[in-house]
């Protein structure tokens, strides 16, 4: 039986939230906070403790690399989202410490699985 992963979202789109814990959580992740900003993402990583954040690039108050770069040495692992292309960020990502990038399109249970591995 495979462990089930407890997921932060983290997106200033209401829409883009509730339609990724449909999805997550029809895959089998447990989905246990959102947040809208970089600022409610630092906070809800330190008191939730989620295993991975599903973190956008783009949001109101800092960007996506911002949020972790402001992450401590036990920080849960990041899979960055974008509605645009990866190659928009030049290299951003893999400097990152992120685990990867998935964008909005193409988000699905595997594909976060897969950067899990």
């Amino acid at each position: 039986m495979e462990t089930l992963t407890t997921i932060l979202i983290v997106d200033d789109h209401p829409s883009f939230r509730r339609c990724a814990r449909a999805l997550l959580e029809a895959d089998g992740f447990t989905v246990i906070g959102e947040a809208e900003d970089g600022e409610g993402a630092l906070s809800a990583i330190d008191s939730l403790h989620p295993e991975v954040v599903l973190l956008d690039v783009q949001l109101p108050d800092m960007d996506g690399f911002a949020v972790l770069d402001q992450l401590g040495a036990d920080a849960p692992q990041v899979v960055l989202v974008s509605s645009r292309d990866a190659s928009d960020y030049n290299g951003l990502i893999r400097s990152s410490g992120a685990r990867g990038f998935i964008s909005k399109a193409e988000l699905s249970g595997a594909a976060v699985r897969y950067l899990l591995r």
